[in-house]
């Protein structure tokens, strides 16, 4: 599906616009949604530019009904991780309504247009906020960053205890992911991951580099990983990302059944290797 959705993906350099073509298109499912949003994030970090404005043509579009949570969810995470603000033109009556009532709750401008050139036009009045890049001032030092993460070598486990942390954007991610990645190199090998997510706040505007930092450094270093006691709202995103990354949420209640699952996890690997 890549190659399909690479063709309804575009950047306009010279409107600092990224224009997204979901016309005709079909989202039958929250996996889909969710394999669409990982393309279109993976497409603006290769562009090297964090910030753009969205277009957005919703001609012919629909949306089922069970997938409309999963898409107003990665709308309103890539909104605000990568949006300086966003336009949408041509949507059918019944997307009209339903992203009205999103903007009435969420508390957003739909900024919905009959015809590309009116979007575009809106566009234009828009101001860049490129010349002066947001810089997010730390959350957390080395040190408490340090005090969360512990290395049992028997395990092998790698624990980090995010339990009642707020990542209120990408820099917090980028803060902690560093230093995990910092050590487990040191450590020259491969870990299980044991992560405490009791009353972990992922905040919209930090949850598309949290995603990337985390399937990154999954890729890279993990032997399996078991997540336990997140908040309603970070499983429920957890789960989303899990239908379209081809990973197991691995999503426990306690500590003692997440390490229970690695376990088994462990011994599913080790008679996979006899």
């Amino acid at each position: 599906m890549t190659d399909v959705f690479d063709a309804r993906i575009t950047f306009h350099d010279d409107l600092q616009t990224m224009e997204a073509d979901f016309s005709g298109f079909d989202f039958s499912s929250s996996a889909l949604v969710n394999e669409f949003y990982d393309r279109i994030e993976e497409r603006i970090r290769e562009t090297g530019e964090d910030q753009w404005f969205f277009l957005v043509n919703y001609s012919g579009c629909t949306i089922d009904s069970s997938a409309w949570i999963a898409f107003s969810r990665r709308g309103k995470d890539l909104n605000m991780a990568h949006s300086m603000g966003s336009v949408r033109f041509d949507a059918s009556e019944a997307t009209r309504r339903q992203i009205e009532r999103d903007a009435a709750t969420e508390r957003f401008d739909p900024n919905l247009f009959a015809d590309r050139d009116s979007a575009i036009a809106r566009i234009k009045t828009f101001k860049s906020k490129r010349r002066a890049r947001i810089t997010h001032d730390p959350n957390f030092t080395l040190d408490q960053i340090a005090a969360r993460i512990s290395f049992d070598p028997d395990g092998p486990i790698m624990e980090a205890d995010f339990s009642n942390m707020t990542f209120e954007h990408s820099r917090d991610v980028d803060d902690v992911y560093d230093y995990l990645e910092e050590k487990i190199k040191e450590s020259d090998r491969k870990w299980f991951f044991l992560v405490n997510m009791e009353n972990c706040e992922i905040h919209p505007g930090a949850w598309v580099r949290y995603a990337y930092r985390g399937k990154r450094l999954n890729i890279a270093a993990s032997l399996g990983s078991v997540r336990f006691a997140p908040g309603s709202e970070t499983e429920e995103e957890i789960r989303l990302r899990a239908e379209s990354q081809g990973f197991r949420p691995n999503i426990r209640n306690t500590r003692a059944e997440a390490l229970e699952c690695i376990a088994e996890i462990k011994a599913d690997l080790l008679a996979r290797q006899g």
